[in-house]
């Protein structure tokens, strides 16, 4: 079982995720310029993606206090990648899109409650696999303070992914497990077809 994986077992291993490429850390260290750009729509992406499930769901009290303090996270990791970028002398760049979260994203069912649960776990494997590669990362980086950045953030990301993974487990107790398990098999299928570029995803 992964490190990022282990933390939590009882939320973590429902969601086996399949390990990344192991071309991506070649490919990611040798443009981490354009990795870092992407890191930092990513950590964005994500604290609207908290805040959305403010908007659609504010009669939920847990998922509201949880989702609040999330989105406080990522904004914080957006100025922390910010800061590292500057550190370097690189501009940010414009959104480019996500077409791994997209696909993802279509699997969710439309009707609620399904809609609720899926929403949680395509938001737990997002974060779950950003776990790893910054993981990945921070296990390969040459400067001190990216490695320490990274290794931070990936840790913050597995803290997240069991947010949702408890939120769905809260939502739907007889379902959610198998559920995960399934979107984690598809998860699979597309990181098999996806070319292997210098992104977080």
């Amino acid at each position: 079982m992964d490190s990022f994986d282990a933390q939590v077992p009882q939320l973590g291993e429902a969601l086996p995720l399949v390990a990344t490429d192991p071309r991506w850390l070649v490919i990611a260290l040798a443009d981490l310029d354009a990795v870092h750009a992407d890191h930092l729509h990513c950590e964005r992406k994500a604290a609207q993606s908290a805040l959305s499930l403010i908007r659609s769901y504010p009669d939920r009290a847990d998922l509201v206090t949880a989702m609040a303090r999330l989105a406080h996270d990522e904004t914080r990791h957006v100025v922390q990648v910010a800061q590292l970028m500057s550190r370097r002398n690189v501009a940010a760049s414009f959104d480019h899109g996500d077409d791994y979260a997209a696909a993802l994203r279509a699997l969710i069912r439309p009707r609620e409650p399904d809609r609720l649960l899926d929403r949680l776990l395509v938001f737990a494997v997002i974060e779950g696999r950003s776990a790893e590669r910054l993981e990945l990362l921070a296990g390969a980086l040459a400067d001190p303070k990216s490695r320490e950045l990274y290794a931070s953030l990936a840790t913050a990301e597995v803290r997240h992914r069991d947010i949702f993974l408890s939120l769905a487990r809260d939502a739907s107790p007889g379902t959610w497990r198998a559920r995960a398990a399934e979107l984690a098999d598809l998860e699979a299928g597309i990181m098999q077809n996806r070319t292997v570029v210098a992104r977080i995803h």
